[in-house]
């Protein structure tokens, strides 16, 4: 009685808990109500066109301001803020609510360089640095660690403590008796600070987008964060919040006119044109007239008159500003400037001062650098806060700075020099820079601006001046991050996901509910009441942990709903047997109850380590997938053993009611068997042999359709316009041309909608490379198609029925190849868990063999019949980071269903002394066969509507899936049981002539 009342107790815990958790969105929603009204009201006078950016900033902002409000308040327990509650909230994954993910990688090669202070010029360092960039591209080490190897393949003699002996930022930490390993240590602790710290200002910004359950993760072992953004719905904006640096840095300022810096320019082209003439230079195509210089950029006064502000040297185009600076800093070329200029280029295209029109064409600029030092006069870390704001006199948007007490000395004496003259030559601009890019160069005219605060401007819309508020106001990141990894979905792909994944699992799940009714009558009926609230904890759990639910995530609770069936079909298939046996209906499910744990303990570890495997190794929503995965095999062991035994023994009530377990078409359904399955193992094997071979043979010839997680590449979900009969191959040849090479194309889910597949520009992680990638696919399909949309409302997935981006992800090179070793790491440190779970609880090697060779050939299995069959079946085979996690789910769901035979096996063997080891081994399968084909055939029926009716992003994982099950059903009778007898010579307490045996069946 004290286990029940304990169990009761913590029944009713849990669930009070799980309705908390529901509980939990009605003050969230009030207060999303309240930031809707808000925002409304903001933005009711605002000009059309800055309507929505002025609602979307000003939710963000009341939410902000909400964040650390109470809004819930527990007499006697807590207080809730709404932060507090929206993190207890479950929320929607990209797939099923749209957004974008991305991975950065934290580069800490601009770390190194300035940790090694004044001998970061030195060569070998160099040569270390980019030989470990090169290496980090196909290894999963970190890049401290490549560093270091990389340094003393190049300088074996050298030791690391003459490169950092000298660093301010390292202290004395180095000297030069540090030994190589010393130094690795504390490169490595400063590293690990600097992306801890990243990752803490990476959460603060994304804070700030007012994005709702935002998921960032830290990968510190291969400096990665992971971020997920559901409902994100500007991406590009999303990016620039990311991987900007926000270094903010106040220039003195050079003008065309000072110095002779314009005629030092018509130098400089006379010098590289002549230079050009001596073959030094390739500029094959140009006239006569400029050389290569002012082919490129347009000088300021050229003819005489300044056409813009004096402080802009000239302009070029968006894709010509690296060929100019090139050209500048050619070491005979930088000679003719002051030593201590510097050019920088815009921040924004340059604006038409009559007609506000922005052009493709960027400023370039000339500031001056402090004598010995390459360092700004002042930077962005003395402001502590910023703000958006509108300009009283212009109405445009602005952005407040506010500096500390050392800011605003610096800063009034910046705006001093400025407004006598830097070296007396006359009222002059600071440079506002940021990320090395002038924002604005405003001229100071009424002498020093004290106080510490400030203003910049810039033709900002208002969701920019908010954007750089808020990256200004967190702070600059201590490293630079570059997105490796990307990937967009669009709302309406997110919301047909939904809509086919629910319709799916309510229809699946009504099937297996039915079944369970029917066929165990009494014991369906709490196996079903069990099902929910399996159901009604999983959920409350992963709300509880904040998680995030994905389409994998989704699967991963089929699965545990399987699991939970699974549970109940062992003990119920036990109190069966014991009820034939003669057995009273209290006692027979005593004793079925308490022979089933041993197997049900056993199918669910080995599940749970598959899962561990699986978290350990994966990323974003595959690691989402494994937790759900852990989560609902310990929810349905409560749920199906211990609430389920609670429940009937509350009905039963000591033996006073008698709970049916059959009815009269089920009663002897599959009892009684005598095949020989050992007997036919031999034509087993023959069969497995030649599917196995068929299916490498396959491998070798045709491959597989990777996806772009194992290839790298951009990827595109692409919607043509709704009268389109384009083909793949009229795709193919139409983005060769401005792809440079044939992408990958495949239909899918319908006529109109197409995945396109490309590497080009995948080497330049720059959001510039990404756009001119979008760009070139929109260009290449409005031709194909005769399309009229826009590129904004194309990329947006805004355009109705015609031409659309539904979803987009890029993977660099570094994380496909981080992806394929995790993939095989994960699979081998599967097999190893089990191959060592199964040798303990069975204590006979034997066992483990038995059944990691049965898992090989389910895995054999479903790879060829993912090679064989693709182009064949009407959905996509891509093999990619779902189809991994199917792979180990095919696995857990394997070894599940070999445990149980083996299970039988062992107790058999101990029952059975006398019989031969054939019998012994056809007795424990026939016994099991009921047990296998039930629980095989209800997860078939969830898993077959979600193949035949899911989603087209989860009709891969559904397929393989839906063949592990039927491979692992088989491969537990045919292949590990078998494979076990045939390692034996003895399993029996006493050895029986086999000659003389008698044979079952």
């Amino acid at each position: 009685m004290q286990g029940k009342g304990l169990i009761k107790l913590f029944l009713i815990l849990t669930s009070l808990i799980c309705l908390m958790q529901i509980f939990y969105f009605l003050p969230t929603n009030r207060v999303e109500r309240d930031a809707d009204n808000y925002a409304n009201s903001v933005a009711e006078n605002v000009p059309e066109e800055d309507k929505i950016t002025t609602l979307k900033a000003a939710r963000a902002s009341y939410l902000d301001s909400m964040s650390t409000e109470i809004i819930l308040s527990i007499p006697g327990l807590t207080n809730y803020t709404y932060s507090d509650l929206k993190r207890q909230q479950l929320g929607l994954g990209l797939d099923l609510k749209g957004g974008m993910s991305v991975v950065l990688e934290v580069d800490l090669r601009e770390l190194l360089i300035n940790l090694a202070g004044r001998n970061k010029s030195d060569p070998d360092f160099v040569a270390a640095l980019e030989a470990a960039k090169v290496a980090q591209l196909n290894d999963q080490s970190n890049y401290v660690s490549l560093f270091v190897t990389e340094f003393k393949r190049i300088a074996p003699t050298k030791k690391l403590a003459r490169i950092f002996e000298q660093s301010e930022a390292l202290g004395n930490e180095i000297n030069f008796e540090s030994t190589d390993g010393e130094v690795e240590r504390i490169l490595r602790k400063k590293a690990d600070e600097t992306v801890g710290l990243t990752f803490k200002m990476l959460n603060e910004r994304i804070d700030r987008l007012g994005v709702v359950q935002p998921n960032v993760s830290l990968d510190a072992a291969r400096d990665l964060i992971v971020v997920e953004m559901p409902g994100v719905d500007n991406p590009e904006r999303a990016k620039k919040m990311l991987v900007s640096t926000a270094k903010l840095e106040f220039w003195e300022t050079y003008r065309v006119t000072d110095a002779g810096i314009g005629n030092a320019i018509k130098e400089a082209d006379s010098r590289l044109k002549a230079l050009t003439n001596d073959g030094v230079i390739d500029t094959s195509g140009l006239d006569t007239g400029a050389g290569p210089l002012l082919k490129l950029f347009t000088l300021n006064g050229e003819g005489g008159v300044l056409q813009y502000s004096p402080t802009v040297m000239g302009l070029a185009d968006k894709n010509k500003r690296d060929n100019v600076l090139a050209y500048l800093n050619q070491p005979e070329i930088k000679s003719l400037f002051p030593a201590n200029l510097k050019f920088l280029w815009s921040y924004k295209p340059f604006q038409d001062y009559n007609t506000k029109v922005s052009t493709n064409q960027y400023e370039l600029y000339a500031v001056k650098m402090p004598t010995g030092s390459d360092k700004a006069p002042l930077e962005g870390d003395v402001v502590t806060s910023a703000g958006q704001s509108q300009d009283p006199t212009s109405g445009e948007p602005i952005v407040n700075l506010t500096m500390n007490s050392q800011g605003a000395k610096k800063w009034a004496e910046l705006t001093e020099k400025a407004s006598i003259g830097f070296n007396g030559a006359g009222q002059r601009e600071v440079g506002i820079a940021l990320d090395n890019q002038i924002v604005t160069a405003p001229g100071v005219r009424n002498g020093a601006i004290t106080g510490g605060n400030t203003q910049i401007s810039g033709s900002f819309t208002v969701q920019e001046a908010v954007d750089l508020a808020s990256v200004l106001e967190v702070g600059k990141l201590p490293a630079q991050t570059n997105i490796i990894q990307s990937s967009e979905v669009g709302p309406s792909l997110g919301k047909e996901n939904i809509r086919k994944s629910v319709n799916s699992l309510l229809v699946g799940f009504g099937l297996v509910f039915l079944f369970m009714i029917f066929y165990y009558m009494g014991g369906g009926v709490v196996s079903v009441i069990a099902l929910f609230l399996n159901l009604f904890f999983i959920f409350g759990a992963l709300s509880s942990f904040g998680t995030v639910l994905t389409l994998p995530g989704i699967a991963g609770i089929v699965l545990t709903i399987g699991m939970a069936v699974d549970a109940n079909v062992i003990i119920y298939e036990r109190i069966r047997e014991e009820l034939r046996e003669g057995k009273t209906n209290l006692q027979a499910i005593t004793d079925g109850f308490r022979a089933s744990y041993s197997a049900i303990i056993d199918a669910n570890v080995t599940t749970i380590l598959t899962a561990m495997v699986l978290s350990y190794f994966g990323l974003g929503p595959i690691k989402g997938f494994a937790i759900v995965l852990i989560i609902g095999v310990i929810s349905s062991l409560f749920t199906a053993v211990l609430v389920g035994k609670l429940m009937i023994d509350t009905y039963t009530d000591g033996g006073k009611r008698e709970m049916s377990f059959w009815n009269g078409a089920t009663k002897d359904f599959l009892n009684n068997l005598k095949v020989d399955w050992i007997g036919k193992r031999k034509i087993a094997y023959i069969i497995s042999s030649i599917i196995i071979l068929a299916g490498l043979t396959s491998i070798l010839t045709r491959g597989f359709d990777l996806g772009v997680d194992f290839t790298g590449g951009h990827a595109y979900t692409v919607q043509m316009p709704e009268s389109s009969t384009i083909t793949n191959e009229q795709i193919k040849a139409g983005l060769s041309g401005v792809f440079g090479a044939a992408p990958v194309v495949k239909r899918v889910d319908g006529q109109n909608t197409f995945a396109i597949t490309t590497a080009f520009k995948i080497d330049e992680s720059t959001e510039e490379s990404d756009n001119q990638v979008m760009t070139a696919l929109y260009e290449g399909l409005k031709t194909l198609t005769g399309s009229s949309v826009s590129i904004n409302n194309f990329k947006a997935g805004d355009s109705g029925k015609g031409l659309k981006v539904l979803s987009y992800s890029k993977v660099g090179p570094t994380i496909a190849d981080d992806i394929k070793k995790s993939s095989f790491y994960a699979g081998f440190f599967a097999l190893l868990l089990i191959f060592l779970y199964i040798t303990l609880r069975f204590s006979r090697w034997q066992f483990s063999l038995g059944a990691v060779a049965a898992l090989f050939h389910d895995t054999l299995i479903t790879l060829g019949l993912f090679s064989l069959l693709r182009g064949v079946l009407p959905f996509s085979l891509e093999m990619d980071q779902a189809f991994i996690a199917a792979i180990l789910t095919v696995i857990g769901y394997s070894i599940n269903d070999t445990v149980i035979v083996f299970d039988r096996i062992r107790e058999y063997l101990g029952i059975y002394t006398n019989k031969d080891k054939d019998e012994v081994f056809n007795l424990a399968i026939n016994s099991t066969i009921s047990r296998t084909i039930i629980t095989s055939m209800t997860t078939l029926f969830v898993v077959f509507v979600l193949l035949v009716f899911g989603g087209s992003s989860i009709k891969g994982f559904a397929f393989a899936i839906f063949v592990g099950i039927i491979v692992g059903t088989y491969s537990s009778i045919f292949i590990a049981s078998p494979i076990v007898r045939d390692l034996t010579d003895n399993l029996t307490a006493k050895k029986v002539d086999t000659n003389k045996a008698v044979k079952a069946g």
